[in-house]
């Protein structure tokens, strides 16, 4: 029974009538005494045990000496748990930076080093700006000076500083008045616990025996000679958080590393311990996850889960609820010890390994990490945090928190999280479907902070800036742009005294850039950690004087809702680059006008009469600053139109292993994928059946315009069998294909018996058969598009093409998709025409058969797009992942940028347009058929945007502010 919240026995009630023993003869004398004695025996022996739980006296310890108490207890052990006490009720605060006279990470015997001439971002306004004034960017700039760096931390950041008052030894390196920032800084990396190239002896990511498992430690895992940790650290990348992974609700703990490894880096040992940013180890760190990884691994109905967010709330508070038991009884432990000595207690100190470190979170000595994406896993975990009073520092992908900034606001501690992003990587499942490139903007407008990560490998982290260039283009201020990748993650991580800035007493992490850091590929002079440079002769690209962006505040203003146009003027047009009309040169700074009437150009240059035959029609007339006019963009390789959400089966046309079939077939229109395209200017796709999914391709390929609401519309599909595609990756050693050299020998017998079919079967052959199409491929009619990046494989391919044409006297058109080793046989591409559709372009070891790839300045000279330039292969970017559609003229733009004049612009839009048709052997839909984008700026730069776009559907499309 429960009364007033307590557990209580019923009342005891009276019997009615005489007593039991009325009507008997009294009891004897001696019973009495015996029950008297029996009574007086209970009564000792309960005070006797009640005094044996009361604390004892100072004169019940054992006498001094004495190594076990009265209670058989160790009595070092007792006082080793006091002293654990304390440790329990540290409270962490943040390193300090200034004030000390060396970073603890310095290594004696190293010079200083003397930055002179460089164009300083420091991090933070001007002393005195009012910070509502500084959120939206005033006091921020760039700034001449130099920096002295010394003891492993920034001493000076003077202008001139002399040589004379530094030390005699001190290194000088004369940055030419090019960019210096702080370090970047990556708050989601597996790098070293999901080594590279990825095998599977390699691959410690996630530790999924358990779905709750808060006690294990990446540092445990991380490989120091993971080769990544280099190639990310080319990107100036010094710092990095690297997490478990998310693969269950409780993944474990986290570290924060620098890179810098081993002796060759300065330092003198090569060890997980020796990369930690904080050797005192001030902070803790872990992660957990929400959302549908777990219940995907986990979820076993009848035998496991979680099988539902429901589950896995439930997980979360149960592990809670166990921690939190182990904290109090420690506190209780700890508090009766302080009270009245160890000696008295009966038990040692609480301590359960299991719930350690969640124990330590909820203490507030641990900074906790959680990916989670949709609403309702963010409310939830919103719910953990204040149910068991803990902070927490970020959500991690956060796709949706864009839509709930007051949900962050509850956050336990009054601190909302951060929200740990990708630029404008989405639609890969469910969870990323509802998502926004401009999120990092609209959460910084609700006065939330945006941080921009890789989840390297998942992008490779030598390019984490350009995700934080992106969301500068999608909006978000300039100042808040750069932060995201340097002072926010130091603040989140604790570091915010030492990291992310360029001010004295902060670590001495340093980077000189040879152009504005958020420009189209910019790239790393020089990167110093702990005051020593850490590249050895790097590669410095030929580029001209540094222009730093003048931060566009037109970029703020979100594009509105598309408007189409039948007619449509747009005036202020600086550059025309278009396959017939490429006119940029003679144009002049005021521009041009150009006309369009049912989605075709009729004018281009004064169009006086035009304009004002608009003006008295209403017709709209766009005046644009530095408008550029070019072909449409085509994305060749992905799976768009095949596929709205990756790892959702039912959106997906479907794998096709041993089946070879047409992507007309499956052809799926209007969804995110084919919307987000045309927006940005992608009016054209050439998609191809997948193999295995991912990035595999197996079957022929069909065009289609993007901007198509159904298959059967007009002019929807502009070519039906495009090529026939097959994939040699090392997806194919499955089921009846053993091996890649199984795979090679099978496409050389079809193809030999393709050419050996008599012609007399044409009549009554399946047209869309295996062997029609091969047919076709063999006598050089219809392209053979192989998926493969190994060196070697495209090798045994170009020797398979060389003894096919010899039989067939006819030359097969092959393409190379993928290609991330073609540079190792580019004179041989070049020799056997053979043309190469790059995806993804700037390639990095992902895996073995990537495993040469060329990952660029300041590490190699050039790319494997340079060298294939330069030995002549007809070359195209193309796209391993569906989001990237809206940075193809961005990838052109890194071409450009990064090529050192080499190729042009028209030459860098050729890369994703026109070239891909050039090696297809098909006509491209240009300008003449109404294909065509208007941007404000190059669509090369990042300060781009797209302001109308037409898809030759006979209309205009312009994105208004």
């Amino acid at each position: 029974m429960d009364v007033d919240g307590k557990r209580r026995l019923p009342l005891q009630q009276p019997v009615p009538g005489r007593p039991r023993w009325q009507g008997r003869s009294r009891p004897r004398r001696t019973a009495r005494r015996t029950a008297g004695l029996l009574l007086s025996a209970c009564l000792c022996f309960i005070a006797y045990a009640q005094w044996r739980q009361l604390p004892h006296s100072p004169s019940s310890v054992p006498p001094a000496g004495s190594d076990i108490t009265v209670h058989g207890l160790s009595v070092k052990r007792l006082q080793d748990d006091l002293a654990t006490c304390s440790a329990l009720r540290r409270k962490p605060q943040d390193p300090i930076g200034l004030g000390r006279k060396e970073n603890s990470r310095y290594i004696d015997g190293h010079a200083p080093t003397l930055v002179k001439n460089a164009t300083v971002w420091v991090g933070e306004p001007k002393e005195g700006t009012d910070p509502e004034a500084a959120r939206n960017g005033k006091g921020y700039g760039w700034i001449r000076s130099d920096v002295y760096l010394e003891y492993g931390l920034i001493k000076k950041v003077e202008a001139a500083i002399g040589l004379s008052s530094v030390a005699s030894d001190t290194i000088v390196f004369d940055a030419r008045g090019r960019p210096l920032t702080a370090g970047i800084i990556d708050m989601h990396s597996h790098a070293g616990v999901g080594s590279l190239p990825s095998l599977w002896g390699n691959e410690d990511t996630n530790e999924m025996s358990a779905n709750i498992s808060p006690f294990v430690r990446s540092i445990d895992a991380l490989h120091p000679g993971d080769p990544q940790i280099q190639v990310i650290k080319s990107g100036g990348v010094t710092t990095s958080l690297v997490l478990p992974g998310s693969g269950n609700n409780m993944g474990g703990e986290a570290y924060v590393i620098k890179h810098a490894v081993g002796k060759a880096d300065g330092r003198n040992e090569t060890s997980a311990a020796d990369l930690l940013a904080d050797p005192d180890r001030n902070w803790r760190y872990m992660k957990m996850a929400c959302g549908e990884n777990a219940k995907r691994v986990y979820g076993r109905p009848g035998e496991a889960g979680p099988m539902s967010r429901m589950g896995e709330s439930w997980d979360f508070r149960h592990a809670f609820e166990q921690a939190t038991k182990v904290v109090r009884e420690q506190d209780d432990w700890c508090d009766t010890a302080a009270a009245h000595g160890v000696h008295n207690h009966r038990s040692y100190l609480p301590q359960e390994l299991r719930w350690e470190s969640l124990g330590a979170l909820l203490r507030g000595q641990v900074h906790l990490n959680t990916h989670c994406y949709t609403i309702s896993d963010l409310e939830a975990f919103i719910d953990h945090t204040n149910e068991f009073k803990f902070k927490l520092r970020a959500f991690h992908h956060a796709h949706q928190t864009f839509l709930v900034p007051e949900i962050l606001k509850r956050a336990y501690g009054g601190d909302p999280p951060a929200s740990a992003l990708f630029a404008d990587n989405m639609y890969y499942k469910a969870e990323a479907n509802v998502a926004s490139e401009f999120a990092g903007k609209m959460l910084w407008d609700s006065g939330l902070t945006p941080i921009y990560v890789s989840d390297n490998p998942v992008l490779n982290a030598q390019h984490v800036l350009f995700e934080a260039a992106k969301a500068y283009k999608y909006g978000l201020p300039y100042h808040a742009a750069l932060a995201s990748v340097t002072a926010a993650p130091a603040e989140r991580l604790g570091f915010g005294q030492r990291l992310g800035k360029i001010k004295p007493g902060y670590d001495a992490d340093v980077v000189v850039w040879d152009s504005d850091p958020l420009s189209v590929g910019a790239t790393p002079v020089q990167v110093w950690i702990d005051g020593t440079a850490q590249l050895e002769d790097p590669v410095e690209l030929d580029k001209p004087a540094v222009e730093l962006i003048v931060p566009d505040q037109d970029l703020a203003h979100l594009p509105g809702e598309p408007v189409q146009a039948d007619e449509v003027v747009f005036t202020g047009v600086t550059h025309v680059l278009l396959d017939e009309t490429s006119v940029d040169r003679k144009i002049g700074a005021k521009g041009i006008a150009v006309v369009f009437s049912k989605g075709r150009l009729t004018c281009l240059g004064d169009c006086q009469d035009e304009r004002q035959a608009a003006t008295k029609s209403n017709t709209p007339v766009i005046q644009l600053k530095n408008g550029y006019l070019t072909e449409s963009f085509t994305a060749f390789g992905s799976k768009i139109g095949l596929n709205a959400i990756d790892a959702e089966d039912d959106t997906d046309d479907g794998p096709n292993p041993n089946t070879f079939v047409r992507a007309e077939d499956g052809l799926v229109l209007d969804n995110q994928k084919t919307n987000a395209s045309y927006t940005y200017g992608v009016t054209k796709a050439i998609s191809a059946p997948s193999f295995r999914g991912g990035f595999s391709h197996h079957g022929t390929s069909v065009g289609f315009l993007t901007g198509a609401k159904t298959v059967v519309g007009q002019d929807a599909v502009f070519a039906s069998d495009v090529s026939a595609h097959y994939t040699f990756d090392t997806s194919v050693k499955q089921d009846g294909t053993p091996s890649i050299s199984a795979a090679v020998g099978s496409l050389r017998r079809k193809l030999l018996e393709a050419h050996a079919s008599p012609s007399s079967d044409e009549t009554t052959k399946d047209v869309h058969s295996e062997s029609a199409f091969l047919q076709k491929v063999v006598n050089g009619s219809l392209p053979l598009v192989i998926t493969v990046h190994s060196a070697d494989t495209i090798g045994a391919l170009i020797k398979v093409k060389k003894a096919v044409d010899e039989v067939t006297k006819a030359s097969i058109r092959l393409v190379i998709l993928g290609g991330a080793e073609s540079w190792l046989v580019a004179e041989e591409l070049a020799a056997a025409k053979v043309g190469v559709v790059l995806a993804p372009l700037q390639s990095y070891a992902v895996s073995w058969d990537q495993r040469r790839a060329l990952t660029g300045a300041p590490l190699t000279n050039g790319t494997a797009v340079d060298k294939l330039l330069e030995a002549g292969v007809v070359t195209a970017i193309g796209l391993e992942e569906d989001w990237l559609v809206r940075d193809l003229g961005l990838l052109a733009g890194i071409v450009y940028r990064n090529g050192g004049g080499k190729v042009d612009e028209k030459g860098a839009l050729d890369l994703v347009s026109g070239n891909i048709y050039k090696l297809l052997g098909l006509k491209q839909p240009g300008s003449k058929s109404g294909h065509f984008v208007i941007s404000e700026g190059s669509p090369l730069d990042i300060g781009s945007r797209v302001k109308a776009v037409g898809g030759g559907a006979g209309q205009v499309t312009i994105f208004a502010k």
